[in-house]
Formats: C-alpha cells, structure tokens, sequence
C-alpha cells in the first residue's frame, strides 16, 4: 500500500495502534506491504523522512523490527547499534526516531505460538523474555539471514508457497534471533533523568492543548535548566526543544486538517496558536512539501 501523507501511513499497518509525526522536511511518500500467516504478521514498511512515531502491537505477541540503517534510530530514547534489531512485547507502548529513507522489515508474533515450536524444539523461554530490552544485538550474519527471509515473504505472492511451511521457518528464525542475542551495551546514567524530563514535557504538551509553549516554561514544567532540557531532547530524540515545540504543533495542525470535522485552515492553524497565517503557511510548506490548503482540500482523497 503507498501513501503520501505519514499520518495516514500510521493507520495502514493492521492491527497497530500508531501516531506518526513528521520531523525532517520535505514531501512524504511511504509504502507498507504486508503478509499473515495465520496468527503471524511479516510487513515491509518504508518511509522517506525522519518520522517520530508512537507504536503499540496487540497484546500477547512480540514485535521484531529490523532498520535499513541504524544511524539517527532510536527506541525509547536508545540509540541502535550496528547489528540491533528492535524489541517490543504487545500492549506496550514504544516510541521509535527513524532516519530519512528507512526501511524496517517487521515480524508479529503470538507469544504463545512461539512458546509452543520452543517446547517442541526442547527450548525453554522465560515468562518475562524481553519485556526490558528493546534491543537485541547479533551477529552480523543473524541478523542478515533474518532480514532476507521478512524480505521475501513480505513480497511474494502467497498462492505459490505454503504458509504453513513458512511460518513454521519464521518462527524457528526468530527462536534462533533469542539464542544468539548478546547483552546490548546499557544506558548512560544519565539516560533515565534524560527520558523523564522528555516525557514529562511531552505529558505536558498532551494536556495543554491551549497555545503554544516557550522553552523556558518547558525547563519549569520539568523543573530543569535550559541546558539540561536541550542535552535531554537531543539525546533522546536527536532534536532540539526548540524543533521538538515546531514540528508538533504542525504535526498537530496537519492532523485537524485530515480530520472530517475541520472547514478552514485558519482554525487548524489557531487551535495550535499559529495566528500569522502567511509565516505559518510558509512553515508548514517547508516542513510537509504542501500548503495547508492543499492538504484540506486532499483530505477526502485515498493515498
């Protein structure tokens, strides 16, 4: 399935509950493909920009995430490796920092049908496995071997194998994936206080719909200096406040816009406090490669 708008891409993975928002500037174009076999889900998702997005799976499954690149990635703040794949049990909610032209191959799981080839294969899980760990590291040659199998089956026509087989394969990959994960290198002390002062802002923001916000009602709300604030959203989303506040409220905007109840984009743009329309439009071009008028008049639209 294509897509031209990142907000309507977070609604086509089935059964994720996903919110997308846009940082780096420019058009979006984006793709999903996606394959069941039975109770698995195997997807191909691609995306042109640099995406935050808040994720959640269905409960009592395992999510495997597989980046084209690692550079700029990160999962509840924590920057990827080389060889790191993203972790996620269902019913939790995760955030992901992609880079610009991404690609992550994905894998669904039922937990429970990953209990039951381990216990046919000899294996014993623990109950709790990787409910901590949103990274797993490989080696090299894993994580390759993984990534060419989601990558076939997320593209082929499913009449000319048997899913029975291929799920069998995949489930097998994966129990292989947690046999050979080494111990991913642990935070910096500092990440913890750094992600909190995040998320209290963010928190914030959720329940302040009111107007815009400035950086030093920010380092009030989290009761944190400036630098300390700048260190925190940097290092645990690779931008600054300052960006953090823009690409938000646009985000936001854009969002009203799609939604069927929304007549005029000078109410969008108010109800996220942008009342000089023209630097507004100019920003909001900037930042998602259209006017806002162009994205009112396209909401009805399929992408």
């Amino acid at each position: 399935m294509l897509s031209q708008d990142a907000h309507r891409q977070a609604r086509y993975l089935s059964r994720w509950h996903q919110e997308y928002d846009q940082i780096s500037p420019g058009h979006f174009h984006g793709r999903i493909d996606e394959l069941h076999l039975g109770d698995l889900q195997v997807y191909r998702e691609s995306t042109s920009q640099a995406l935050r997005q808040q994720c959640q799976v269905w409960s009592d499954s395992l999510w495997i995430g597989i980046p084209s690149q690692h550079a700029e990635c990160r999962i509840n703040g924590q920057a990827l490796g080389r060889n790191d794949l993203f972790c996620r049990p269902g019913d939790t909610l995760f955030e992901l920092v992609t880079p610009p032209e991404q690609e992550i191959l994905g894998l669904v799981v039922p937990r429970q049908a990953l209990q039951a080839v381990a216990e046919a294969q000899g294996i014993t899980l623990p109950p709790s496995i990787l409910e901590h760990r949103p990274r797993l590291t490989l080696p090299h040659n894993t994580r390759q071997q993984l990534s060419y199998l989601i990558r076939r089956l997320s593209c082929t026509d499913t009449s000319q194998f048997s899913g029975r087989i291929h799920r069998n394969l995949l489930l097998t990959a994966l129990l292989e994936v947690l046999a050979q994960d080494t111990p991913t290198p642990s935070v910096a002390p500092s990440y913890r206080h750094r992600r909190t002062v995040v998320d209290t802002i963010k928190a914030y923001m959720d329940s302040h719909d009111e107007g815009p916000l400035t950086v030093t009602e920010l380092c009030k709300v989290a009761c944190v200096s400036r630098r300390t604030l700048q260190y925190s959203f940097e290092s645990i989303l690779g931008i600054s406040p300052v960006q953090f506040l823009r690409v938000t409220r646009l985000n936001r905007v854009k969002r009203r816009l799609t939604a069927p109840d929304t007549t005029t984009v000078s109410d969008a743009a108010a109800s996220q406090g942008f009342y000089h329309l023209s630097q507004f439009a100019a920003d909001y071009k900037q930042l998602f490669g259209e006017t806002p008028s162009t994205t009112l008049r396209n909401r009805a639209i399929p992408a």
